[in-house]
């Protein structure tokens, strides 16, 4: 199904309604609030890294509350266990006294999930969240569990303190949709932040969509339609990613070790769409690519030894990327 120009501008002013419940409380920070509602509404999860401090936590909050769903927080700590996350197995008595095994749910069984500092977690806490950010199930024994739509996961990380933190595998980077950097706010910025935090005025954004549509409008945002053209585009970004691929330019071949997976491909297509959509279009153009491709594919480029020594990002990595990919006329 095709949505008309009509569907484009009611997907832009719901965007933009939710967008605005957002700005009630958090200052500035366009683009962190922008590519936080696009993972949204591609269904995807996101990964916010910055200092502590910038309310990388007060946006999943206030998200929370613009969206009308469940919302759980869990604090990743070294001592937290899967169980702790997914839920576990418990004996109970029924009405009649009798002992059953019964799951008790953990706070993974929400809508919109806050995993705080998850570097802090061990690899094996942090692994119970794969089939969850994947599949939208979890498994406890031998049964499966089905999570409820629609289901995001934020979650946060600090890049300072590196002490008793545990690196996320590039398997499960790769399950995020985008990867956010939360930059600094101005001196501007941080009077307003002053102004809105130490007053006794405090806002609080009102619902403006429920669950049911949040799921119809992540539908709509895959039924925008992509030329052949662009998504020959995309392919040719997400192959240049590849040191050994004929496309990849010089700072690709030498200072990167491994590129994107097809689900950058993916992601990139789908943040496309949205993108599209929040300008008020139903077709997706090349700039709606070049725009979503850092946040895209930042933590799908993986550096070679020589990239990190030589303190080379994969931001300029990607932009490399942009200016040797031309696009079709």
């Amino acid at each position: 199904m095709q949505y008309t120009e009509r569907d484009a501008e009611m997907f832009r002013r719901t965007a933009a309604a939710i967008e605005a419940e957002i700005g009630k409380v958090i200052v500035g920070q366009r683009a962190l609030i922008r590519q936080t509602l696009i993972t949204l509404l591609a269904g995807g999860n996101a990964l916010l890294e910055g200092v502590p401090g910038l309310a990388k936590t007060t946006l999943i909050r206030t998200l929370s509350d613009a969206v009308d769903c469940q919302f759980s927080r869990i604090q990743f700590t070294p001592d937290l266990m899967p169980a702790d996350i997914i839920g576990t197995t418990i004996i109970a008595e029924d009405e009649q006294g009798q002992k059953e095994f019964r799951f008790q749910r953990g706070p993974i069984f929400s809508n919109l999930v806050l995993a705080d500092e998850i570097n802090r977690a061990t690899p094996k806490t942090q692994s119970a969240l794969l089939e969850a950010m994947q599949e939208h199930t979890v498994s406890v024994a031998r049964t499966s569990y089905k999570l409820e739509e629609p289901f995001f996961v934020l979650a946060t990380q600090n890049p300072l303190e590196m002490e008793g933190t545990y690196p996320l595998p590039e398997a499960q980077l790769d399950r995020f949709f985008f990867k956010i950097n939360v930059p600094f706010p101005s001196p501007q910025e941080l009077v307003e932040i002053a102004q809105r935090t130490t007053g006794t005025d405090q806002a609080k954004p009102q619902k403006v969509i429920n669950g049911a549509t949040l799921i119809q409008l992540q539908q709509m945002a895959r039924s925008v339609p992509v030329a052949t053209h662009v998504l020959s585009y995309a392919a040719r970004i997400i192959s240049a990613t590849h040191p050994d691929s004929a496309l990849a330019p010089e700072q690709v071949k030498r200072y990167v070790s491994y590129g994107s997976s097809p689900r950058g491909m993916q992601a990139l297509i789908l943040a496309g769409k949205i993108g599209a959509l929040l300008d008020g279009r139903t077709n997706v153009a090349y700039r709606d690519l070049r725009d979503m491709a850092t946040p895209t594919l930042r933590h799908r480029i993986i550096l070679s030894f020589e990239g990190q020594a030589e303190g080379v990002n994969s931001e300029s990595i990607v932009n490399s990327i942009l200016e040797s990919i031309k696009e079709e006329a």
